[in-house]
């Protein structure tokens, strides 16, 4: 696997904490003289040295990676495909900034953030719209997420003391985790739970009044969803300090984006709730990552286990780490957490090559799938559509495709691996981040051409590639 350059932040991290290289050196057990060489990137920071480095220094080993260097690459290649640079720098000089001055790579990623939102402000006010803002906010509030790798640690750790605190162990045994969260809200914040009214009923998950302390449900959710709503109420009143302090922590640019935050900080925690993290990491090792008899255990959704394993990052304590998804038929990614260095590009749409959107063809039905990026990376991918209809006959019913993808060499965990030649390279199906940033050639699914590509352009000949490139 490539080694990335983080001479630069090795050496940050020292300077930070005011060591001298020879004083590191001594704590990680090694000569000075090297460690001057992998600052100096001469050498690479090898897995016993991270190792050591947050055993000694209690550090996220993650900073240090070749997959966060990736991550920064990926969006910066986005950054690009949206500027007139496009064509002007490659992809060796992108990574190498990535790679060398992390810090600098992401306030450029973050630039980019402000202007494509100031960009959209304009737009909608010169059209005397108010929707331009909605969707950036939306945007901002999901790579608070992606920044955070999909794991709160400070929301996990008020779930499962709440969970042990309120006995919900106990109820969750009995199948009625729903009642014993009603009956926490009641004797601990002095909240009746009661249902909607038919009128509202179809249209209303939630609904709390706070002068009359009345919280309304709709008898239409499922009891896992019940207990979701019941969850995600209980965050707002017993964790408005841990949520509002994260969300005030995170560069938002707005009330909107600041209020999004808290509902979707609120939902991490529900989920946390739901399927605390020891018992349901214990439990995802157990049954080796199979969603339909962790669903069944825990009495809740596809989705929502899916997400919830993309959640396990805890140090010391770590499952798979996966990268969660949720596209419609269209193609439009509603959903999109990673635990991963995996990513897919906001520019120009997705892969069509993905089985994610095959698994439309197959309601119901889970479908499996080794793929490969272009940069060589390999993943294993599981996808399945879920249907949602909360009246009677005639309702709307909304169908997703949920996807959950992990690195090949994590493969053999999961129960979906059985059976798949893993080491067979012929098995891998070529896949990319989205048509316009995607390096492939000879790809017969390309939609646009790559950016910063030169065109084969000759009326001599006609290909079956389409926009095949001069290189």
């Amino acid at each position: 696997m490539r080694k990335a350059k983080v001479g630069l932040r090795l050496r940050r991290f020292r300077e930070e904490r005011g060591l001298t290289q020879a004083a590191l050196a001594t704590a990680l057990g090694i000569s000075t003289s090297y460690v001057n060489q992998m600052e100096s990137n001469q050498r690479p920071i090898t897995g016993p040295v991270l190792l050591r480095l947050a055993e000694v220094y209690d550090v996220d080993v993650q900073r240090f990676s070749a997959s966060e260097s990736d991550r920064l690459t990926a969006q910066l290649r986005d950054v690009l495909a949206d500027t007139a640079h496009a064509d002007r720098v490659s992809v060796g000089e992108v990574r190498e900034l990535a790679e060398s001055t992390p810090e600098l790579a992401q306030y450029v990623v973050d630039l980019h953030r402000r202007y494509r939102h100031m960009l959209e402000r304009n737009a909608a006010m010169s059209a005397e719209l108010d929707a331009g803002a909605a969707p950036t906010a939306h945007e901002e509030v999901r790579d608070l997420f992606y920044a955070k790798r999909n794991h709160v640690a400070a929301l996990d750790e008020a779930a499962e003391r709440i969970y042990a605190e309120a006995s919900l162990a106990e109820a969750a045994e009995r199948g009625d985790l729903a009642g014993g969260l009603a009956r926490l809200l009641r004797e601990g914040y002095g909240t009746v739970v009661a249902d909607l009214e038919a009128g509202e009923a179809n249209r209303v998950k939630r609904r709390f009044d706070p002068e009359a302390r009345l919280l309304r449900l709709s008898p239409l959710l499922s009891p896992g969803q019940r207990a979701f709503q019941l969850a995600t109420h209980l965050a707002l009143v017993a964790c408005d300090d841990v949520i509002r302090a994260e969300a005030e922590a995170a560069d938002l640019s707005g009330d909107e984006a600041r209020g999004l935050a808290r509902i979707g900080l609120a939902n991490y925690f529900a989920g946390a709730l739901i399927l605390p993290y020891g018992p349901f990491l214990a439990a995802a090792e157990e049954l080796r990552y199979d969603i339909d008899l962790l669903g069944r255990r825990f009495r809740v959704g596809f989705e929502t286990v899916a997400h919830r394993l993309s959640t396990l990052q805890r140090p010391g304590a770590r499952g798979v780490p996966f990268f969660f998804v949720r596209v419609d038929r269209a193609g439009n990614i509603s959903k999109r957490q990673s635990a991963t260095d995996f990513h897919f590009s906001r520019v120009g749409g997705t892969c069509p090559l993905w089985d994610v959107y095959e698994a439309f063809a197959n309601p119901g039905e889970i479908r499996t799938q080794l793929a490969q990026m272009p940069d060589g990376r390999s993943y294993l991918w599981v996808a399945r559509t879920v249907t949602r209809r909360y009246g009677g006959f005639g309702t709307p019913a909304k169908t997703f495709a949920i996807g959950l993808g992990c690195d090949l060499h994590h493969a053999h965990r999961l129960v979906y691996a059985d059976g798949l030649d893993l080491a067979n390279p012929a098995m891998l199906t070529p896949i990319g981040p989205g048509c316009k940033v995607c390096d492939r050639k000879g790809c017969p699914q390309r939609a646009f051409p790559a950016i910063g590509a030169p065109l084969e352009v000759t009326d001599r000949q006609s290909r079956f590639t389409p926009y095949p490139s001069a290189g």
